[in-house]
């Protein structure tokens, strides 16, 4: 930065002192920083209701849902933390047309809700997703070939997809929508049949739409905080 004409160097120094000063309390903030900085980042209550309260939807609206919104969907959930920046997570749109080739590989219950949902997505792990790692992962050119095992790079894609999946059901309700994850399907069959030659493998299905009559059940019991958090 430069110095304003007409100032003292004693300015100057004082000036620079509460830079550096500045820069130190961001790095190293004390107690009541990290406070208020919590306080200040939190979402307001009607977000935190929207994205974190909301239930699974079993019945949807029959209104249409604009054309481009799984590519807003996309742009919210694009910075979900994978391993090694890896992103293997792929949306697969299951159109109008191609809704019966996928109903017979759904368990009996979420066949009905499947073909009524206005978008269903087939939430799919890119087993290829490697080959994008020099664009993605530039910082080490190397490390496409740390997964050139088939098995072991499959299994990598399917772990780092479900890390996708949480954020995807979150951008689903911030788009003010609901959603209906389902993993009662017949995912090798999916994989096999709609998805072949692609090098995707079906993580789960997401029915998408608003709401529809009844579409929620009661809300089941959720396990206490003591009985999930564990202390080593």
């Amino acid at each position: 930065m430069q110095e304003v004409a007409g100032s003292s160097p004693a300015s100057s120094t004082r000036s620079k002192a509460v830079r550096e000063g500045g820069l130190r309390a961001l790095r190293h903030p004390t107690a009541a920083a990290q406070r208020a900085m919590i306080w200040f980042m939190t979402i307001d209550p009607a977000s935190r209701e929207l994205l974190f309260d909301a239930h699974t939807a079993f019945t949807f609206d029959q209104e249409p849902l604009q054309d481009d919104i799984v590519e807003h969907l996309y742009e919210l959930i694009r910075f979900a933390p994978t391993a090694v920046n890896s992103q293997p997570l792929r949306l697969v749109i299951v159109d109008r047309d191609a809704r019966p080739r996928l109903l017979p590989y759904m368990a009996g219950g979420n066949q009905a809700k499947t073909e009524s949902a206005p978008l269903t997505l087939i939430a799919a792990a890119d087993t290829g997703f490697h080959d994008h790692l020099p664009t993605v992962f530039p910082h080490n050119p190397g490390m496409r070939d740390a997964f050139l095992e088939d098995e072991a790079r499959a299994a990598f894609a399917r772990a780092q997809g479900w890390l996708q999946v949480g954020y995807v059901i979150l951008g689903i309700r911030a788009l003010g929508l609901a959603a209906g994850p389902m993993t009662g399907f017949d995912a090798a069959g999916v994989t096999a049949d709609l998805l072949t030659d692609t090098g995707l493998e079906a993580l789960c299905v997401i029915n998408v739409g608003r709401p529809g009559p009844d579409a929620f059940f009661p809300r089941s019991p959720r396990l206490a905080a003591d009985q999930v958090i564990r202390r080593l």
